[in-house]
């Protein structure tokens, strides 16, 4: 049992790491030239120790060795092409349909068992570093990860340049007492691995929400409005959270199968383990909904300041062009030009004229004031 309370150790020794702090994540190209191109790595594991070998096995020779000596095989792929994929497929005897959603990519999470295999779809997700949101800020960007889990063999298969799993490949060679576990015990890492993903992307999308907030409700604002947030950031950030639940509300059904539900691919002693997944991914989710509802509200409330600043200046606009009114009237009354008009002759009649359009428009001007229209 020193395995299993060790297992959360082994699959998540940095996954709590703001993304902000690394923003250039790595992952595997190197292939070798005796193993199809797409392959990235190809082992195989006997009681839980890689079996050495001088040259990468194909994925042919590995699994002869496996069915010969036991073990399992373990071949990671990085975008292959339909027949670079297809021999593989042949070899274990993957269902074709499970083959074309793994080649074409661009799948819905989820879990299909065929079989003799489990066909398990993850989607990756990775915060995108920028000095400031803008209107075409990219938040988060999605890889693929899917997965083959078979009784002596596990394949995954991933697309885009996120969601690398050599560095978990690694660790969990370091702990033979777990891989000893078989694929099911892969299969708990990488789905452990990217749900941890999401908890860290989660805390960096917060702090983005946090930011559009705060410079919404700012008291540094012009007339107790604010004036320095475009909608169209709301917006883009609201897109880029959809994404966000896009790919974790899927994943959670699939979850609570693997840890509820027997399944004779999956050891006994790993599948208690995915209820643990499960319930950090149902927390990942409530956090994203939490986000698209407070999105919603920050971006309603700035519609309804910029409304509110619209009618401000309106009411400026009106209140001046009420003052102005008053001297356009006089003028317009004297430029007339009739011959018998009142005061046209008096020597006194401009300036007491002038005295009382001032006097009426600074009587205007104090009554708009006092009630904050200018």
């Amino acid at each position: 049992m020193s395995m299993i309370r060790d297992l959360r150790a082994v699959v998540r020794p940095s996954s709590r790491v703001s993304l902000r702090k690394d923003a250039s994540p790595s992952y595997d190209t190197t292939r070798d030239p005796a193993t199809p191109s797409a392959v990235v790595d190809c082992a195989v594991y006997r009681d839980g120790a890689r079996v050495p070998s001088a040259t990468p096995p194909t994925p042919q020779e590995a699994m002869r060795q496996v069915r010969r000596d036991g073990g399992f095989v373990w071949i990671g792929l990085h975008e292959p092409t339909e027949a670079e994929f297809a021999g593989i497929a042949g070899e274990f005897g993957l269902h074709p349909l499970a083959v074309e959603d793994a080649v074409q990519a661009h799948q819905r999470p989820k879990l299909e068992r065929y079989d003799d295999s489990l066909f398990t779809v993850f989607k990756t997700i990775h915060y995108v570093e920028h000095d400031r949101l803008t209107a075409n800020s990219e938040v988060v960007e999605t890889g693929e990860v899917m997965c083959f889990t078979g009784r002596d063999f596990f394949i995954t298969v991933r697309h885009g340049g996120q969601g690398s799993l050599r560095a978990l490949r690694h660790r969990l060679q370091d702990d033979p007492e777990l891989l000893a576990k078989g694929p099911s015990a892969v299969l708990h890492a990488i789905a452990d691995h990217v749900v941890d993903g999401y908890i860290a992307v989660a805390d960096a999308v917060q702090d983005d929400i946090d930011e559009v907030e705060t410079e919404v409700f700012s008291p540094g604002r012009r007339g107790g409005v604010s004036r320095g947030v475009d909608s169209a950031r709301i917006y883009q950030l609201k897109r880029e959270v959809l994404e966000f639940k896009r790919a974790v509300a899927p994943l959670l059904r699939p979850m609570q199968l693997l840890s509820e539900r027997p399944m004779r691919l999956i050891d006994p002693d790993i599948q208690k383990y995915f209820r643990d997944v499960a319930d950090h991914l149902a927390r990942v989710q409530e956090q994203v909904l939490g986000f698209d509802e407070l999105l919603n509200s920050i971006l309603q409330a700035n519609l309804a300041q910029a409304s509110v600043a619209q009618n401000e200046d309106m009411r400026k606009i009106t209140s001046w062009a009420a003052i102005v009114a008053v001297p356009t009237m006089v003028c317009g009354v004297y430029g007339m030009n009739f011959d018998y008009m009142p005061e046209t002759h008096w020597r006194f009649g401009y300036p007491v004229i002038m005295a009382i359009t001032g006097v009426i428009c600074l009587g205007i001007h104090r009554t708009l004031k006092r009630n904050g229209w200018l």
